[in-house]
């Protein structure tokens, strides 16, 4: 249960006596992590919300940004972690199915969903089976829905073997005059519930989400995660947008966590209504359920829709026409409370804004190791020996040396940098025919109309932050808009998925607080409000917490001739890297790859400089054109030698670079530091050779030409390295095809 004994004392205060049974039950999920944030609400409000774009900012089911003088974009993001730990197929399926359904909620056609993945090495058969079947989930789901999955991200880690991560983004286009709200603002309206039927799938859903799993969890909770059905959601999805173009709807929201008394409770509190719910009216798909088990409901495929009553009519006309069952089921009222009634009983009667917005929790918060002394004793069961939390002090010396080429290319093969291909060719990315840019480059594009389109990406580094939080969050806000940027668009939104272990324990609160404060930081400083997100907690196995993992969401706005791709276009262009490369390999792909250290202080998010090569890169782009800038391609994990062979990789052509021109090269930093540093703020670009000097002369940040693009191999002049395309494929391609054949 949520409920602690001081918030049931405050409960009973409230309402003036105990609850009932039903009661309980509809405050217990109420109060839970995962619907009330009352752990991380102080701490969300050092986000910016409020923006040049922003026409709706957190607070409904998606934030809103404008595109056009007509058109906006709706974009929200959540996860779907404990379900999919319990049961990957359905788990992830419904998760994609939650935030398509947020979306349309207001009012928006779903374009693109992207995916944000994590899980354990698939050396590790129980690993391989969770990333088949999420990965199978997730594109079943949206493929027969018919919205296009577009982008995303997999990171494996031991910690996530598990306790996998599985993050998922939907964003939906809507002309601003058809924007409709959760909102039950008119005494006298009535509810329709619209969709699948009431079953008895997904019950304490969101109390389950709000505590750790155990050894026992893939059992015991498994009536805790929801069926999906998808092809019932491409007729909820048909159904809404044409009951939202006959018919004056005052307000919509979808049934995800908490069922109906989440949906009811806060479209009345924001509305600051009360309400009533006959629960002898909802259609149900199983007999003699209790009306606690109709009220806790997560069944999928269903949203509530509030109209005038005069409306019901024209409205079940519309559901008829998609055969969806329908019914009202209660009205807005006047009375500040949600009374549930069957048969003229009155079965629960409590205020609606105790259970929309319950009170917060202070959280303690410490350093790393220092929570021993606090209040908060963990409890440990048997924990793998690989699993135990790694020493944070790392002995570098007497480090073996690695050749140059035998070190890029394990870098390649390893799981986190190989190729992603078995991942994304089981999506339908081309679907409703607006991608422009598809999987496998820094970020997807997709056209708004004939002169406009916007750039989308997910990033994270989740060994980045969990050895520093601030910098961790705030690199992964950085890597995020350095994506949109390298396709050519502005930021114009951010939203996120914040996955960290149990608040509970006063070092993981302390790690949440500092990466949000990283990330705030950053989404100031680009003037990029943070308009949607999901806080998951208690991302914990038996004792193993995953790494803190805040998941970015960026969109970028842009002119469809301003797009720009990382693969090498042309023999003879040159290379310019953009942005200072310093001695950060603490945290990165080649330490932890090469030498089996995850340990020290990652890269360090230096904010202005970030700025300055961000916007030096945007309005390089932006007056381009001639398009003498022909890719663009940012440095993140794997370093510059990561970023060079994949754009050889995918351009299929040579290059001949030299790293001392590298900036930050003559302060004594070895092939390997500059090769593979994953130093935060650079850029890599190639521009047509007789426009070198231009492009130079307009470049107002550290940069250097370090090469050029020709041949079939890729050459690093100063270290007699010489490894062609085919070998440097053979390394990239194939990996995850190896291990889920």
């Amino acid at each position: 249960m949520a409920l602690t004994d001081l918030e049931y004392e405050y409960v009973v205060k409230e309402v003036g006596r105990n609850p009932n049974s039903l009661e309980y039950g509809m405050l217990d999920i109420m109060f839970s992590e995962h619907c009330s944030y009352k752990s991380s609400r102080p701490i969300l409000k050092l986000f910016p919300t409020e923006g040049e774009n922003v026409i709706l900012g957190p607070g409904d089911d998606a934030g809103i940004v404008a595109l056009t003088d007509e058109l906006a974009l709706v974009i929200g993001m959540e996860s779907h972690n404990h379900p999919s730990a319990i049961e990957p197929y359905g788990g992830a399926g419904t998760g994609v199915g939650g935030i398509i359904r947020d979306i349309i909620s207001m009012g928006a056609m779903p374009v693109a969903l992207l995916d944000s993945l994590r899980f354990g090495y698939l050396e590790d058969q129980h690993s391989r089976y969770l990333f088949e079947y999420v990965v199978k989930g997730i594109s079943d789901y949206g493929n027969r829905v018919g919205i296009p999955t577009v982008g995303g991200e997999v990171e494996f880690d031991d910690n996530f073997q598990y306790n996998p991560l599985v993050n998922v983004i939907c964003a939906g286009i809507v002309h601003k005059d058809s924007i409709v709200r959760g909102i039950a603002s008119n005494v006298g309206d009535v509810f329709v519930l619209m969709g699948g039927r009431t079953g008895r799938d997904g019950i304490h859903g969101v109390t389950f989400a709000s505590e750790e799993l155990t050894t026992t969890s893939e059992i015991e909770d498994r009536p805790a995660v929801q069926i999906g059905d998808p092809f019932t959601k491409k007729q909820v999805l048909e159904a809404t947008l044409e009951a939202l173009n006959k018919i004056n709807v005052q307000g919509l929201k979808d049934l995800g966590g908490g069922g109906l008394t989440c949906c009811i409770s806060e479209m009345s509190a924001k509305g600051e209504n009360g309400c009533t719910v006959d629960l002898a009216r909802i259609p149900l798909r199983e007999e003699d359920m209790t009306p606690y088990e109709i009220m806790l409901s997560e069944s999928q495929e269903r949203m509530v829709f509030v109209i005038h009553p005069e409306d019901v009519g024209k409205l079940m006309e519309v559901f008829e026409k998609f055969e969806l069952p329908a019914a009202v089921i209660g009205e807005v009222t006047d009375s500040g409370n949600l009374m549930v009634t069957e048969s003229g009983d009155v079965l629960a009667d409590i205020p609606a804004t105790l259970l929309a917005d319950p009170p917060i929790i202070e959280r303690e918060t410490c350093q790393v190791g220092e929570y021993s002394n606090k209040s908060y004793t963990p409890s440990f069961r048997k924990v793998e020996e690989k699993f135990l939390k790694k020493s944070l002090e790392c002995e570098f010396s007497n480090l073996k040396d690695v050749e140059l080429e035998e070190a890029l290319l394990k870098i390649l093969s390893s799981q986190n940098i190989a190729s992603k291909e078995w991942v994304y060719r089981q999506y339908d990315h081309e679907v409703q025919i607006r991608t422009i840019v598809k999987p496998g480059d820094d970020a997807a594009v997709l056209r708004v109309n004939d002169d406009t389109a916007f750039a989308i990406t997910s990033d994270c580094n989740s060994i980045h932050t969990k050895l520093n939080a601030y910098h961790g969050g705030a690199g992964a806000v950085c890597e995020a808009i350095r994506n949109v940027i390298s396709m050519g668009a502005r930021p114009i939104c951010i939203v996120d998925c914040l996955n960290f272990g149990n608040p509970e324990k006063p070092e993981v609160f302390q790690q949440f607080k500092d990466c949000v404060e990283g990330m705030a930081d950053v989404a100031k400083k680009f003037h990029t409000p943070v308009i949607s997100g999901n806080v998951s907690f208690y991302n914990e196995t038996e004792g193993v917490t995953v790494n803190p993992s805040p998941v970015v969401g960026v969109a970028g706005l842009m002119k469809l001739n301003s797009i720009r791709t990382s693969e090498f276009k042309n023999e003879g262009d040159r290379i310019i890297i953009i942005g200072e490369t310093r001695s950060e390999l603490d945290g990165s792909e080649y330490y932890k790859c090469i030498h089996g250290l995850v340990c020290g202080e990652p890269p360090k998010v230096l904010i202005d400089d970030e700025y300055q090569t961000a916007m030096t890169v945007i309005k390089l782009i932006e007056n381009d054109v001639e398009n003498n800038i022909t890719a663009v391609h940012d440095c993140s994990t794997g370093g510059l030698g990561v970023a060079i062979s994949e754009m050889s990789i995918s351009g299929n052509l040579g290059t001949v670079i030299n790293l001392l021109n590298v900036p930050g090269a003559g302060e004594g930093l070895s092939n390997s530091e500059i090769l593979f540093s994953e130093s935060h703020g650079r850029y890599v670009i190639t521009v047509k050779d007789d426009a070198l000097e231009e492009i130079l002369n307009k470049i107002d940040a550290p940069k250097a030409v370090i090469g050029t693009v020709r041949g079939d191999s890729l050459v690093i002049d100063n270290a007699s390295v010489e490894i062609s395309i085919n070998k440097l494929k053979a390394s990239n391609h194939g990996v995850i095809e190896k291990f889920m054949a």
